[in-house]
């Protein structure tokens, strides 16, 4: 059977082909369809867990008792995963456990760009990568293989590229699950990590990284392809082998799958056989810093871009520049197109939020990670620090005490979505009430994991559960982001509040299955006088038809906009009309 596969779609076939059993993830850009893939399909129960570190657990619990399982989870997830992860390099695995990561290289869709492999440096995995949708199939069903011969975890990272790309491959069958493995037996030495254990699972890792070793010399992922042309080989892994094949095409190259443990003996056999070795990589210098401390003399990231995705022309200007050619092609870039900056969505209910926080210019603005991150852009310009999942809380209790007894304090807000509250955000709402922090948290409530397609999350009482971490009742408050003038109401009492407060935004999604669409609103020409308020909604149903400026008496200038709305936009959600003072929006 043949199908047309992206690389996490057919990381998620390879996975199931080789009988995984449990898969735990949580949705992030761009691994998100791993897991989506998996959801159905026959012999697997797959969840979203509540964060990536849930997800690396629960699919640990499952190895523990001899199941196949796979977590998946985009770059900055590991990272929330890392506390337990550094355990599980330790005491390893018993069923086949797999951790795919994908990496956002270029930073295309995440806060920061960041290299995954650090982490099987840092925990003693194993790292697969592949370098297009086809490895990421066959690697996805050998790593299972390679966590049970040697009881470890496999990182299988994957980047952008891969995860995203498309190509036509040919599919198996799952294998049956191995019953010898199944079921639990307790073994407090190695499952229970404790000071006095930790000596003897140092001593068996250290074994283990050895034969490890061993294995990736022998590996058929590690392949050295021998070229005509010896002034220059290259080492390179994932999809950056493809760029150094077109730009290079009769070179010899080492081509690194099972990239850690690094095969040595194979980069000293290329380096043997070339004038000079550069290796391509995304992103750090990883393999370069280690085959320069090999006694390997390698050229790398000092000559190509400091970041993002590694091309082609960049790898021919890298070796132009190394080989000391007198005229340089510089790698083009590529020419910028019309900017389509992001935008919420028409009738998102976040809009209104931001209408009225973008004007609250008295107030500090602590902002999350998720649809609501696009506050900071045009026309609302409503946050002022974006950090990281979950920190937006925690952010505004460290202002909001520094401000504590300053006569020059100003109020200060937390915004937190429902399904990024759940991930990280209740820890910090807990700290906020239990040192009295004059934090007024906004939490929006759309019922979804919305930024990443929609994905389900744990449907829960945010108003309970904000009391029970400490918010005062009284101080708990429920709006309709809908209706402006009362949402701004409870927002002004609740700033003003010399306590911890909540305000919990609630509406669906636009394109989840509850929201239910209104009339749409159309213009009435003659009351319109182009005022332009309406624009400060945002919403991308309105369109400019016509612009003036007017030069008044004291000599400032005023610009006047006169707008329509598309009606096959538009969901009649009146937050426009609500936004114009002269009733010229209504329902068609």
């Amino acid at each position: 059977m043949r199908e047309f596969l992206s690389g996490n779609e057919a990381t998620a076939r390879g996975a199931w082909e080789a009988g995984v059993e449990v898969a735990a993830a949580y949705p992030g850009t761009p691994s998100t369809e791993i897991l989506e893939s998996l959801i159905g399909r026959p012999g697997v129960y797959a969840e979203w867990s509540t964060n990536e570190k849930v997800a690396l657990e629960a699919a640990f619990g499952a190895s523990l008792a001899g199941r196949r399982a796979l977590t998946a989870m985009k770059h900055v997830g590991l990272n929330v995963a890392s506390d337990s992860l550094m355990t599980l390099g330790l005491v390893g695995a018993k069923g086949g456990l797999v951790i795919a990561v994908s990496d956002d290289i270029g930073f295309s869709s995440s806060q920061n760009e960041q290299d995954s492999r650090y982490w099987g440096r840092f925990v003693h995995l194993p790292v697969l990568e592949p370098a297009d949708a086809a490895e990421a199939y066959a690697m996805a069903r050998d790593a299972f293989a390679i966590s049970e011969r040697f009881e470890v975890p496999v990182l299988l990272r994957l980047t952008t590229r891969v995860s995203h790309v498309k190509r036509t491959l040919t599919l198996g069958e799952r294998e049956a699950p191995d019953r010898s493995r199944r079921g639990y037996h307790r073994d407090a030495e190695r499952w229970i990590i404790t000071p006095n254990h930790v000596g003897k699972r140092l001593e068996v890792r250290a074994l283990r990284d050895a034969a490890l070793a061993e294995e990736s010399a022998a590996s058929r992922w590690n392949v050295l392809e021998h070229g005509t042309d010896r002034s220059v080989g290259f080492v390179v892994s994932g999809p950056a082998y493809h760029a150094v094949r077109e730009a290079f095409p009769h070179a010899s190259v080492l081509k690194l799958g099972f990239s850690h443990p690094l095969p040595l003996a194979l980069a000293y056999q290329l380096a043997e056989s070339v004038e000079r070795v550069m290796v391509v990589e995304e992103s750090e210098a990883l393999v370069e810093t280690e085959l320069n401390a090999a006694g390997i003399a390698a050229a790398g990231r000092a000559w190509l871009p400091p970041h993002g995705e590694i091309t082609a022309p960049a790898i021919e200007c890298a070796v132009s520049r190394l080989l000391g050619y007198s005229q340089v092609q510089e790698a083009k870039k590529a020419k910028k197109v019309f900017p389509r900056p992001p935008t919420l969505c028409a009738g998102c209910p976040y809009m209104g939020i931001y209408f009225w926080l973008g004007q609250l210019t008295d107030a500090v603005i602590c902002g999350d990670i998720g649809c609501y991150t696009l506050g900071c852009g045009e026309p609302w310009n409503a946050m002022d620090s974006i950090i990281s999942m979950g920190a937006s809380l925690g952010v505004a209790h460290g202002m909001a005490k520094t401000f504590e007894g300053n006569g020059d304090a100003k109020p200060v807000l937390a915004v937190i979505g429902d399904s990024t509250f759940l991930h990280s955000g209740m820890p910090a709402l807990a700290n906020i009430a239990y040192h009295r922090a004059n934090v007024t948290a906004l939490i929006l409530d759309n019922r979804t994991t919305a930024m990443t397609g929609g994905q389900d999350r744990p449907q829960l009482d945010f108003a309970q559960l904000s009391t029970a971490l400490g918010i005062r009742p009284e101080r708990v408050r429920k709006v309709d982001p809908y209706e402006l003038p009362a949402f701004f109401k409870v927002l002004r009492e609740e700033i003003k509040a010399p306590e911890p407060s909540v305000i919990i935004a609630e509406r669906p999604c636009v394109l989840s299955r509850e929201f239910v669409r209104r009339r749409p609103l159309t213009v009435i020409e003659d009351k319109c006088n182009g005022c332009a308020r309406c624009l400060d909604v945002g919403c991308p149903a309105i369109t400019v038809t016509r612009r003036e400026r007017e030069m008044r008496a004291s000599g400032k200038v005023v610009e006047h906009a006169w707008v329509k709305i598309e009606s096959g936009l538009c969901t009649g959600c009146d937050v426009c009309a609500q936004a114009c003072a002269r009733g010229a929006m209504v329902a068609a």
